[in-house]
């Protein structure tokens, strides 16, 4: 049994404070990693889903889901499926980064599951159309909202 005492945060929750790489993989203490989005920073909607589609673009899957998932949390009832769903599909894409084919599919189709009530009436821009397309195909980066 470790006697080391558990890293834990300014709040004093349990978390891990090794580092990770891009794709929030842990690394050994001591190397560098790439800095993790910190949680629970209020933004708009659209702060939220500007801030993931840079994170998307620079290949950090894993940090715009962080920022998702934030969102996801504050999200009014009505729209708690569809932050919840984009934050699934932003892990299927990290799981598809990491070679983990059987893990990106599966949270490919259950983000795409929970964006797709949000076809018709779809809040804050996004593109539920083509990340459903996206979701199918697996390939590329997607787009959360449209015209970029």
């Amino acid at each position: 049994m470790s006697t080391s005492p558990r890293d834990r945060d300014e709040q004093g929750r349990a978390r891990n404070a090794r580092p990770r790489d891009g794709l929030g993989r842990p690394l050994p203490y001591g190397l560098p990693g790439v800095e993790r989005q910190p949680e629970g920073v209020p933004r708009t909607p659209e702060e939220a889903l500007t801030e993931a589609q840079r994170l998307l673009d620079l290949g950090r899957p894993f940090h715009a889901h962080e920022v998702l998932e934030d969102a996801w949390k504050a999200a009014p009832e009505t729209e708690r499926e569809l932050w919840r769903g984009l934050a699934q599909l932003a892990v299927g894409l990290t799981h598809s980064a990491r070679g983990n084919q059987a893990g990106a599919s599966a949270l490919l189709s259950r983000g795409a599951r929970n964006i797709s009530p949000y076809l018709d009436d779809p809040p804050h821009g996004v593109d539920v159309a083509g990340l459903l397309a996206w979701a199918e195909s697996g390939t590329g980066v997607p787009r959360l909202t449209g015209g970029s």
